[in-house]
């Protein structure tokens, strides 16, 4: 099986059907979660030097708040408020180690497919989720963001413009 196969099996059997539980719709490589005012947004990110047999990739995630949105449809992550990357939320440990570095996950057709898996399920299961679960209202956004450098003050912006704060 080559690295794009995996990585698409991976989305198809684990990533859609467990976003799906959680109440997020897709579209593509793009999840979206309806929090009243703000949509909490995931979305695969694939990189441009990817061959079929090496796959790099991350997630970009963060929120986009309503009001400033033109699509209420189809949020993506090219209007996100506040944009993170799945590092963001992964303990030091987890950020470098056999499948991920700073950039993202590494992928290769060499790579063992239940053991990769089992490293994106520990990021998703016990990391990423638990704290986007956590996220279910515009005081959770600033708790959560308010402090980042740059979108904590851009999303404090977006919020007193549209009388969000």
């Amino acid at each position: 099986m080559t690295a794009k196969e995996i990585q698409t099996k991976i989305v198809k059997e684990y990533l859609k059907p467990r976003l799906k539980s959680l109440g997020y719709l897709t579209s593509g490589q793009n999840w979206w979660k309806d929090n009243g005012d703000f949509f909490m947004i995931i979305q695969l990110q694939n990189f441009s030097w990817n061959s079929q047999n090496k796959v790099d990739f991350c997630f970009n995630i963060g929120i986009s708040i309503k009001a400033v949105l033109e699509n209420l449809k189809k949020p993506t992550a090219q209007k996100m408020t506040v944009h993170t990357r799945e590092g963001s939320y992964l303990p030091q440990s987890r950020v470098e180690y056999k499948y991920h570095n700073k950039t993202g996950y590494c992928l290769t057709d060499d790579v063992d497919e239940n053991k990769f898996l089992n490293e994106i399920v520990i990021d998703f299961e016990e990391h990423i989720l638990p704290e986007l679960e956590k996220i279910k209202t515009i005081k959770d956004c600033l708790e959560k963001y308010g402090e980042m450098v740059f979108f904590g003050d851009y999303l404090k912006k977006v919020l007193v413009e549209n009388n969000l704060m």
